[in-house]
């Protein structure tokens, strides 16, 4: 299970949170949201041996920053210095290089994702046939892929960062008669917008809105409540909570 991960640094990660964030306070969350998500899968690991958590990361040379963000175990494999359509298939054939008999992607924009998806999603890629796993994601991307084989196709002529991801990857799936197993859909935190999720669903007591629960997240609940109480509601979530 490999997280496609920039290595949290001051204005090179989580740009489209900046703002309400600091580039110093986007890097933190970045970092937050990493440790939720391995955190996450390191839950799947414990239960079951065949699941392996891997960081794929960029940029090359800042594996000394990642490693003490990651749990104990927990493999690197650095991305393809290309195009992000690129970069994920490259990932893909990287991961089944060195021996993985079945291999996904998690973005790691998703912090509170269920660990039932994850159980979902390995329990999908155990199975013999060769099919696609496939997350979908509320913005029309995807939080999850998964192949027992490398299909380049899957990641080719798709409009990366529009509403249409997911749609042209089903498509690119129909094409190559590969059949598409489709979990439930989750969130990704993407911009000043999209936090209002995460806020929602940690801070249900101080919401306008009711989110459905996923994982704890217990470091970005953390991150988040310290800006709250330090700063108020408005610094990052103006007219979406009662006040602290």
């Amino acid at each position: 299970m490999g997280i496609m991960i920039k290595t949290p640094r001051n204005g090179f990660s989580k740009t489209r949170l900046c703002p309400p964030f600091l580039p110093e306070e986007a890097a933190g969350i970045s970092g937050c949201f990493l440790k939720d998500t391995s955190a996450t899968i390191e839950a799947l690991r414990n239960e079951d041996p065949f699941a392996v958590g891997v960081a794929v990361y960029t940029p090359v040379g800042t594996e000394g920053e990642l490693e003490p963000l990651l749990p104990p175990g927990f493999k690197m494999i650095a991305q393809r210095e290309t195009d992000f359509g690129n970069r994920l298939s490259g990932a893909i054939q990287d991961l089944f290089s060195v021996g993985f008999g079945a291999a996904c992607l998690i973005n790691s924009d998703s912090p509170t994702l269920p660990f039932s998806y994850l159980q979902e999603l390995a329990a999908c890629l155990k199975a013999p046939q060769d099919r696609v796993v496939i997350g979908p994601s509320s913005d029309g991307g995807y939080y999850a892929i998964g192949m027992r084989h490398a299909h380049p196709r899957l990641f080719e002529q798709i409009t990366w960062n529009t509403d249409r991801v997911y749609d042209e990857t089903i498509e690119r799936a129909k094409e190559i008669a590969l059949p598409a197993v489709t979990l439930p859909a989750w969130y990704d935190v993407d911009d000043k917008f999209s936090l209002n999720r995460p806020l929602s669903e940690l801070f249900p007591e101080r919401a306008n809105e009711v989110m459905p629960k996923g994982a704890p997240a217990a470091n970005t609940k953390a991150y988040l409540h310290d800006i709250l109480v330090r700063q108020g509601s408005d610094r990052i979530w103006p007219n979406g909570s009662q006040a602290l």
